[in-house]
C-alpha cells in the first residue's frame, strides 16, 4: 500500500523532529518546510495527501500558506497548529479554509487520530465525486483517467482534439473542458461540421456584412463571433470537405478572419475544442484530411473509451437514466430486475452511452410495474443478448464433446496398443471412419 504523504510547515526544528517521528513510525511520508517560502515552493512542485502547518512562521502565517494552497486545491486536508489559547487564529484558519486545527502542545493520539480521519473522509470524497463528473457518469479506471486529464487540460489554452465513438459524450467532455477552465463566464458555442453544407461553411462560422449577398438584409454575426472569450466546439471535424478545411486552418493560424462582404480583420479570442468519431490520422494518410489541420487541432488528445470498455459504468447509467426518466414520465419505478441487468450487462452497445440512455427511456416508458424486466428492453437488445449467449453456449458444448470424444478414443487406442482395426471395431466405426476423426481431432498414428 502507497504511504500517505505529508508536507509538514514548522520552524522549530526540535516540534519538527518530534512529529516527524510520530507520523513515519505510523506508516505515514513526511516532507517538511521551515517557512513560508519553502512550503510554497514544495506546494507548488509536489502533492500532498494532507498539510500540517504552524500558524506562525519567520516570514508569514500559515493561513497566507493555505490562502495560496486553496486557490489551486479546493479539498484536500490543510490542518493548522496554534498556540494553546490561540482561538482567534483558529477561527480565521477555518474560515479561509482549514480542515481543523490543533492547539500545542500536541497530543501524539489525538494527532493520528485527526489525520486519519480527515484522510479517510478525503479518500471517500474522491471516491464519490468520481461516480459524477461535470454531469458525466462513471468510475470505470479508463473513466477516472479521463476524469484527470479533463481536471489537467481545463487550466490550459491549447487546443483539444477529441475521439471517440458515436454516442460516448463528446460534447459532454468539451463542456466540462470549458465549465472548469477561465472561459466558464463565457459563451459554449457547438457546431455540427457535418451539418453545415460546403457552400455555407463561411457564412456559418465568419458571419456576413449586410448587403454581401443576395438576402443579406442585416449584418450576421458568425460562431467565431459568438464564442467571444469562450469555447468553439467543433463537432464531427472529420465531415469537413477540403475547401472548409482550409479556411479554418487559416483561422487557427492567423487568429483573425473576415466576415463575407467585410473588410475589417476580426481577432479570434475563442478556444478551439474539436471531436470526431473518424480516425484522423488515417484519414490523413489517404488524403482526405489535412496534415496541417490535424497537427493544428491535436495538440491535446483526449480518447472517450466505448461503453463496451467500461461495462462496470453501466449499473451507475442506468441508475442514473431510471432518475432522470422517472421524473420526466412521473413514474416511481424502482429499479431494474436481475435479469434485465444481465441482458444490458452482456449487450455490446454499438450506440454506447446513448443508445443505453433510449433502451432505459423505452423501458421507463413501458414499465408497469415498479421493476424493470426483460419485455421492457427493445427486443433488438434482448434478442441480440441471448443469441450471443445461446452461441456461446453452443460453442462450449460443441468444444466439450469433442474433447471427450477425442479421449474415448484416445482410451480405446491405448487399451489395443494403437491397432487400429481392433480400436474401430471396438467404437462400432469403420477404420476409415476412425482415421478421419484421429486427422480432425490432432491425435498422430502412433503404429
Amino acid at each position: 500500500m502507497e504511504k500517505k504523504k505529508i508536507l509538514l510547515i514548522d520552524d522549530e526544528e526540535s516540534i519538527i523532529k518530534v512529529i516527524k517521528k510520530i507520523l513515519e513510525d505510523n506508516g505515514f511520508y513526511v516532507d517538511t518546510a521551515k517557512n513560508k517560502k519553502e512550503a510554497v515552493s514544495k506546494i507548488n512542485k509536489g502533492k500532498f495527501n494532507i498539510i500540517l502547518s504552524d500558524y506562525r512562521l519567520p516570514d508569514g502565517t500559515g493561513i497566507e500558506i493555505l490562502e495560496h494552497f486553496r486557490e489551486k486545491d479546493s479539498s484536500t486536508p490543510f490542518i493548522i497548529i496554534t498556540a494553546y489559547g490561540s482561538i482567534n487564529g483558529a477561527v480565521e484558519a477555518m474560515q479561509k479554509g482549514a480542515s481543523h486545527y490543533i492547539a500545542k502542545p500536541i497530543d501524539a493520539d489525538n494527532l493520528l487520530k485527526i489525520l486519519n480521519f480527515y484522510l479517510d473522509r478525503h479518500e471517500s470524497q474522491e471516491t464519490e465525486e468520481t461516480e459524477e463528473f461535470c454531469g458525466i457518469i462513471g468510475k470505470s479506471k479508463k473513466m477516472k483517467n479521463l476524469f484527470k486529464e479533463i481536471s489537467i487540460v481545463s487550466k490550459s489554452e491549447a487546443t483539444v482534439l477529441i475521439e471517440g465513438e458515436s454516442g460516448t459524450g463528446k460534447e459532454l467532455i468539451a463542456r466540462a473542458i470549458h465549465s472548469l477552465s477561465k472561459r466558464k463566464d463565457h459563451p459554449f458555442v457547438a457546431v455540427n461540421c457535418s451539418a453545415i453544407p460546403v457552400e455555407l461553411f463561411e457564412n456559418e462560422l465568419f458571419g456576413h456584412e449586410k448587403g454581401s449577398f443576395t438576402g443579406a438584409v442585416s449584418r450576421e454575426i458568425g460562431k467565431i463571433e459568438l464564442a467571444g472569450k469562450g469555447t468553439l466546439f467543433l463537432d464531427e471535424i472529420g465531415e469537413l470537405q477540403p475547401m472548409p478545411q482550409a479556411k479554418l486552418l487559416r483561422v487557427l493560424q492567423e487568429k483573425e478572419f473576415f466576415r463575407v462582404g467585410g473588410t475589417s480583420l476580426i481577432s479570434v479570442e475563442c478556444r478551439i475544442i474539436a471531436a470526431t468519431n473518424r480516425d484522423l490520422e488515417q484519414m490523413v494518410y489517404e488524403g482526405k484530411f489535412r496534415e496541417d489541420l490535424f497537427y493544428r487541432i491535436n495538440v491535446i488528445h483526449l480518447k472517450v473509451p466505448p461503453l463496451r470498455e467500461r461495462k462496470e459504468d453501466i449499473p451507475l447509467l442506468v441508475n442514473h437514466f431510471l432518475e432522470k426518466f422517472n421524473r420526466l414520465n412521473e413514474k416511481s419505478i424502482s429499479g431494474v430486475s436481475d435479469s434485465a441487468m444481465e441482458i444490458l450487462m452482456e449487450y455490446d452497445w454499438k450506440g454506447n452511452v446513448r443508445e443505453l440512455e433510449n433502451a432505459i427511456e423505452r423501458a421507463v416508458v413501458m414499465c408497469q410495474h415498479d421493476t424493470i424486466k426483460p419485455e421492457q428492453l427493445p427486443p433488438r437488445i434482448v434478442n441480440r443478448s441471448r443469441k450471443d449467449t445461446a452461441d456461446f453456449r453452443r460453442s462450449l458444448t460443441e468444444t466439450n464433446l469433442l474433447e471427450i470424444e477425442r479421449k474415448v478414443i484416445l482410451k480405446v487406442l491405448e487399451e489395443v496398443n494403437w491397432n487400429q482395426t481392433r480400436a474401430a471395431e471396438k467404437l462400432g466405426i469403420s477404420r476409415k471412419q476412425l482415421r478421419t476423426k484421429m486427422k480432425n481431432l490432432g491425435i498422430l498414428n502412433r503404429s
